[in-house]
């Protein structure tokens, strides 16, 4: 890859008790680039990311931000250091209103700068409607959207993003990519997204990787997706 490395994976191995799910998963992401990781169901991406993000201690390997070793870091250092990361399934609070979601975020955050909440509902304005309203008396489409601000709110160098898109309302959807694609083609922010959707991908990724048996079993540029040897590692 071109470019000097802002995500640096190396070896990253990683298990669930005896049961190891990661192989040597080596990756490098420059910064302002947007990275694809692809695959079929259970192959080992969400593992990978919590394995990048601290959630799961690895087993073998290091993972290098910024040019330090947080192989070692808790998940909130890596937040502060500049790694915003958005799990699967929308997590908010929810028993806080969408503007304390926001602030809760805010003061975890190394630079508490009120701004931060206004420039994250410039991405999803229909958050500004919604100010008021319990986190989680929103719908699914709204929720992932507030998932996503708040990890803005934190100004990451890089997103990390575990399928943004699934199981919402299509018009969320678009919203959802445009905003992705803005952040990342305006705005400069590196982004790491796992995404099922290969015409998504498409559209949107400067590279990818496909993972196959916890391993990396192909990669490339976005153009590369378009090979039906490569579109056979993903079918399923």
């Amino acid at each position: 890859m071109s470019g000097e490395a802002l995500l640096k994976v190396s070896g990253l191995e990683a298990a669930y008790g005896r049961a190891r799910v990661l192989f040597g998963v080596d990756l490098e992401i420059p910064a302002g680039t947007l990275m694809c990781v692809m695959g079929r169901n259970g192959v080992g991406k969400t593992t990978l990311l919590n394995a990048i993000m601290g959630v799961l201690g690895p087993a073998a390997g290091s993972v290098v931000f910024d040019g330090a070793d947080v192989t070692r870091l808790p998940t909130h250092e890596r937040v502060r250091r500049g790694m915003g990361y958005v799990p699967q399934g929308h997590e908010t609070f929810p028993q806080l209103t969408v503007f304390e979601n926001l602030q809760v975020t805010l003061e975890a955050s190394r630079h508490r700068d009120r701004g931060a909440i206004e420039e994250a509902l410039e991405v999803f304005p229909r958050l500004k409607e919604l100010l008021g309203r319990r986190a989680g008396f929103l719908s699914g489409g709204q929720q992932q959207q507030l998932a996503i601000a708040r990890a803005l709110v934190t100004r990451p160098r890089m997103l990390i993003l575990d399928e943004p898109t699934e199981g919402i309302q299509p018009s969320i959807v678009a919203e959802i990519e445009a905003a992705v694609e803005r952040l990342n083609k305006e705005g400069g922010l590196a982004v790491l997204l796992v995404e099922q959707y290969l015409e998504l991908a498409l559209r949107l990724a400067d590279r990818f990787v496909i993972i196959e048996g916890g391993a990396v079993r192909h990669a490339g540029t976005a153009e590369d997706l378009r090979d039906e040897n490569v579109k056979r590692l993903l079918a399923v």
